[in-house]
């Protein structure tokens, strides 16, 4: 069991050197893998009895259900074991090309696979006491310890496409919105999938190691390995007749076999596996229980944070008072405020400048943007426009691809940011003082750079119900706190940074 531990351990602590590095470590040892077993299944088929050929028959299954009714039903909970694994292939397409995985499934895996069990099949036709241990009693003695090594090779490496496509799915989640801040590692600059979350590998790691340890058995974690693969493989089913429908607009006929055939099937082993609950099989119910709250609480309250903002944001009309007012100082130097609005001017400037009553020469409100590409060019990093005409306030959209580095977002970012900015006032049609205001620029990058950010805190409406209270006031606020904060996330250099505090009102 020790042995197993370290052996999780130490595959979680390789994740970070990037899924194209592991991969090509571990390839080789999955084709000799699948050609050994694909070998030794020849070799047993040939040698004890061909005739098991006839189980392709599908009377074969119906003939064994009227035999045993309610066993067989059962039983179906320990066969969905063999297709195990075959999902987590299409959860892996962000790491790898469809026409890698198609190859891969069909000149190596299925025929291998298939191979194999016909090779069991016909070695405990003569060796019935064996069923217990059929892949290595069934194993030629000469090849035993090079399988043996093989197989739990095989098995740490089976392990390495679940925990890469976990990283693929918090990433998605993350761009909707739908899970809290995490960090997010490119580790390829060809494929953008191909990412390492580190807070997730050291989850997954615990995780895996309290199962190992609690469970002690792999019968309990098969249990629950068999109900999180037919739970996939249903949900995948009822979302493709969704895609089906909406975005195919397959013929009604078409959708109607498809839910009858393969999604009965589907259902008649979710079922089986579902008998299995209590003895271990309610363990990855309970996981997605947590993780689902956890999405569902940072999305909510992320939307209604937003959608604040959004409903709150100050027009023209209201910048121009705000710059008139006489209370306000002009002080020296180049002011950036973050912000998620690319439109209008975020409820939190107005605080900030009441709190303060101070506005910078030269003031951007900048939104960080990342990009489905690689790499943005440097020259298209930075989309500027005028806030007011007359008046030295920009907004700017700052665009990342998923492989660019964001490092040096100190004074490389702020000459960067300078440098276009004079760019786009040389080129702004409506200006009439453009010398002038490069200068400005100038003289506001030289006299220092301010950050500034908004820290907001959502709060219920005192009408809410505690539902919504729990959910907002508690819930979610706390899982702000405890993950990475926007600054973080952009990299803003903390010695620069002044932060202005606002209540959500939702």
């Amino acid at each position: 069991m020790w042995i197993s531990v370290v052996i999780l351990i130490f595959l979680f602590q390789i994740q970070r050197f990037g899924t194209h590095k592991v991969g090509y470590s571990f390839a080789p040892i999955l084709v000799l893998w699948f050609l050994l077993i694909g070998i030794i299944g020849i070799y047993n088929f040939l040698k004890y009895d061909p005739s098991v050929i006839k189980a392709l028959n599908p009377w074969c299954i119906i003939q064994y259900f009227q035999r045993n009714k309610k066993e067989a039903w059962i039983s179906l909970g320990g066969v969905v074991l063999c297709l195990t694994g075959s999902e987590a292939l299409f959860a892996d397409l962000g790491h790898f090309n469809i026409r890698s995985i198609q190859l891969s499934s069909s000149v190596v895996l299925v025929p291998s696979v298939l191979l194999a069990y016909f090779g069991q099949c016909s070695y405990l036709r003569k060796h019935n006491a064996d069923f217990a241990s059929a892949f290595y009693s069934s194993i030629p003695k000469a090849l035993y310890w090079p399988q043996f090594v093989l197989a739990i090779l095989a098995a740490i490496i089976a392990s390495q496409s679940l925990i890469s496509a976990s990283f693929s799915i918090v990433q998605q989640s993350l761009a909707l919105g739908c899970f809290p801040r995490v960090k997010i590692v490119h580790t390829s600059s060809k494929y953008e999938g191909q990412v390492y979350v580190p807070e997730i590998n050291t989850l997954l790691m615990i995780a895996c190691v309290l199962v190992t340890l609690g469970f002690k058995n792999t019968v309990q974690i098969g249990n629950a390995y068999g109900i999180a693969v037919t739970f996939v493989f249903v949900i995948t089913s009822a979302l493709l007749v969704l895609i089906m429908v909406m975005i195919w607009k397959t013929n009604i006929i078409s959708i109607i076999f498809y839910i009858l055939t393969i999604g009965s099937i589907e259902l008649l082993f979710l079922s089986s596996t579902l008998y299995k609950f209590v003895d271990g099989g309610y363990l990855p119910l309970l996981f997605a229980f947590v993780v689902v709250s956890i999405m569902f609480i940072w999305n909510y309250g992320y939307r209604k944070k937003y959608m604040y903002e959004l409903e709150n944001k100050i027009g023209a009309e209201k910048l121009t008072d705000i710059i008139s007012n006489t209370r306000i100082h002009r002080i020296e130097g180049l002011g950036l405020f973050y912000t998620q609005l690319v439109q209008g001017i975020s409820p939190i400037f107005p605080r900030y400048v009441s709190s303060v009553q101070a506005l910078h020469s030269v003031l951007v409100f900048v939104s960080i943007k990342f990009l489905h590409i690689s790499k943005v060019p440097a020259e298209e990093r930075f989309l500027f426009q005028r806030e007011k005409p007359g008046e030295l306030i920009f907004r700017c959209v700052v665009r990342y691809g998923y492989a660019d580095s964001r490092k040096d977002q100190g004074a490389e970012f702020e000459q960067m940011l300078a440098n276009q900015l004079r760019v786009f006032i040389q080129e702004d049609n409506s200006n009439n003082d453009m010398q002038r205001e490069m200068a400005l620029v100038d003289k506001a990058l030289r006299d220092g750079v301010v950050y500034l950010m908004g820290e907001g805190e959502v709060m219920a409406a005192n009408e809410s119900s505690w539902f919504k209270k729990l959910i907002v006031d508690d819930l979610y606020n706390w899982l702000s706190r405890n993950v990475r904060q926007p600054d973080e996330v952009f990299l803003i250099p903390r010695k620069q940074l002044l932060k202005v505090g606002i209540t959500y009102e939702v």
